[in-house]
C-alpha cells in the first residue's frame, strides 16, 4: 500500500512558475514509477508526465512539454513537478499517482495509488 499526499498548489499569474512535491509512504517507493496528472472543471482527467522508477526516465504530454519537468528523489520518497511558464489553461487539480512497475506511462487506468490533489490557479 502507498499512500501519496501533495502539496505546493496555489494561485500563480500567467507566466509564472510553481512546484508541487508529492510524498510517499511505504519501504518500496524506488519500485514505483510515478505519474502527475490533472483535472480541470468540467474536463477529464489528462496526463501531465511521468518518471520511471530509476529516476531517469520521463515521459511528458505535448502541451506541457519543454515546460514542465518532472524529478523524484528515491531516498526521500517524493516526486516533484516543476512547472514553469504557466498558463490559464494549466489551471487544474493536479493528482499525483504511483503504479508498480518501472515505466513511466501515460494512461491513467494504469496506475494504482493516487493522491488527493493539489489546486493550480494561473491568472491571466
Amino acid at each position: 500500500q502507498v499512500q501519496l499526499v501533495e502539496s505546493g498548489g496555489g494561485l500563480v499569474p500567467a507566466g509564472g512558475s510553481l512546484r508541487l512535491s508529492c510524498a510517499a509512504s511505504g519501504p518500496t517507493f524506488s519500485s514505483y514509477a510515478m505519474g502527475w496528472f490533472r483535472q480541470a472543471p468540467g474536463k477529464e482527467r489528462e496526463f501531465v508526465g511521468a518518471i520511471n522508477w530509476r529516476g531517469d526516465i520521463t515521459n511528458y504530454a505535448d502541451s506541457v512539454k519543454g515546460r514542465f519537468t518532472i524529478s523524484r528523489d528515491n531516498a526521500k520518497n517524493t516526486v516533484a513537478l516543476q512547472m514553469n511558464s504557466l498558463k490559464p489553461e494549466d489551471t487544474a487539480v493536479y493528482y499525483c499517482a504511483a503504479r508498480r512497475g518501472s515505466y513511466a506511462v501515460a494512461a491513467g487506468t494504469r496506475y494504482d495509488y493516487w493522491g488527493q490533489g493539489t489546486q493550480v490557479t494561473v491568472s491571466s
